[in-house]
């Protein structure tokens, strides 16, 4: 079993340090992690530090950290422009995103979407998707920590993807097949998924007029929780990350 990965404001040097707080007291008490187990320290900015569990006491741990390394950011930039979603699919499509490798997460708020993150509940709900990508970059043992954007506008998105690198909107009815679609080597590669309702014709069409380019992943339609995640797959692949 791979070494459990706990996330830090500051990444520290070899030698000693404690590891206390809420990732602590989730080492401590939850995982029961004991002297001699091996643990990872990151700063989700890329930094890894390698440590052997040395004490453990209520909500703390004493480790010895002996190596650090720095992972160097990952190029293209893959990110997700994701349609709000109602209920728990939002949530599970972040999860899923984060897991196999997402760099960056905007939420959208679509004509289609159902929910509408407005005032307080709007900032609520950007807050759990960054707990979200959170606990998931553990699971997945990531260096580094994708972002997540406040909710934007569709023009907010159309500006974005007209700066990108690359441009793709998920659309079932795209003649271009996501694998055959040319790849930059650097800078942004921007993919719009649609929420439950899927695209508004007009949004599409404000896209389009912002260089991006429709796409599809095959010959099924696929849940807007599930088709962010299939699409990394498919882009990481022929990017060499798998």
């Amino acid at each position: 079993m791979s070494a459990s990965l706990f996330l830090v404001e500051a990444l520290p040097g070899p030698g000693a340090y404690r590891l206390d707080g809420p990732e602590g007291r989730h080492a401590a008490d939850v995982q029961r992690l004991r002297p001699g187990e091996a643990l990872l320290l990151s700063d989700g900015r890329g930094g890894i530090a390698e440590a052997v569990v040395v004490a453990a006491g209520k909500g703390t741990l004493d480790v010895r950290v002996e190596h650090v390394r720095a992972e160097p950011a990952p190029e293209p930039r893959l990110v997700v422009v994701q349609g709000l979603a109602k209920g728990e699919r939002g949530e599970l499509a972040v999860q899923a995103m984060t897991e196999v490798g997402v760099d960056g997460i905007v939420p959208w708020s679509a004509a289609r979407s159902v929910v509408r993150w407005r005032g307080e509940r709007g900032d609520r709900a950007v807050e759990r998707w960054r707990a979200t990508v959170r606990e998931a970059a553990k699971q997945a043992r990531r260096a580094w920590l994708p972002p997540v954007s406040p909710a934007a506008s569709t023009k907010e998105v159309a500006d974005r993807l007209a700066e990108a690198a690359a441009a793709l909107v998920l659309h079932e009815e795209a003649d271009a097949p996501l694998s055959t679609v040319d790849l930059p080597a650097h800078g942004d590669v921007v993919l719009v998924v649609g929420p439950e309702g899927g695209i508004d014709p007009a949004e599409l069409a404000v896209f389009t007029a912002a260089g991006a380019r429709p796409v599809r992943l095959g010959p099924t339609v696929l849940r807007t929780s599930t088709a962010g995640a299939a699409a990394l797959a498919a882009l990481s692949a022929r990017l060499g990350r798998w």
